[in-house]
């Protein structure tokens, strides 16, 4: 069968065509992604992200370009959607260790003991730490904090206190070491 007989039969929905369209083109966009990224893991992740979403849209493919060239743009999309997310990502990350300097300087300028709390906070995943901050720094209750996080109050009087006791353990073992 030829590939624009599979294609409209895809889009009848026959699956068996879009597997043989997609074994036919797989590999090619591997090696083109693959060129675009950098990075292999990178490029086959991206190239099943490719092949669902050419799975959903299939019925939009109307034939003005070659099958592959499709398959390739929605890859290109993807991987720029991709690059995307991960400069805001950066950027986010950047910013939280702006924050969490300028609080160690105003720390510091104040003669406080916290460069070495906020320091064991900062390594602490944010499921943890932001039950922490909002229970012992602001003041709230399990209760509230579980809905503004949307998690049960008991869970979070466990991560409280679970963290608790892992900050005191990280900052007694600092002042052992």
């Amino acid at each position: 069968m030829e590939e624009h007989e599979l294609i409209k039969a895809a889009q009848r929905g026959d699956s068996l065509s879009l597997s043989l369209l997609f074994r036919d083109h797989y590999a090619r966009l591997v090696s083109y992604l693959r060129k675009v990224t950098m990075h292999p893991q990178l490029a086959e992740d991206l190239a099943q992200e490719t092949m669902l979403k050419a799975m959903e849209k299939i019925g939009l493919y109307n034939g003005s370009s070659k099958f592959s060239s499709w398959l390739i743009t929605i890859g290109t999309r993807l991987y720029i959607d991709y690059l995307r997310r991960r400069k805001r990502e950066q950027a986010w990350q950047e910013e939280q260790q702006q924050a969490l300097r300028r609080m160690r300087w105003q720390a510091q300028a104040h003669g406080d003991e916290w460069p070495h709390l906020l320091d064991a906070l900062a390594q602490m995943p944010e499921g943890i730490r932001i039950p922490i901050v909002l229970k012992h720094y602001y003041g709230y209750t399990y209760e509230e904090i579980g809905r503004m996080l949307d998690i049960p109050a008991g869970t979070v009087k466990s991560r409280v206190s679970n963290g608790i006791l892992a900050l005191r353990k990280e900052l007694t073992d600092d002042e052992q070491g």
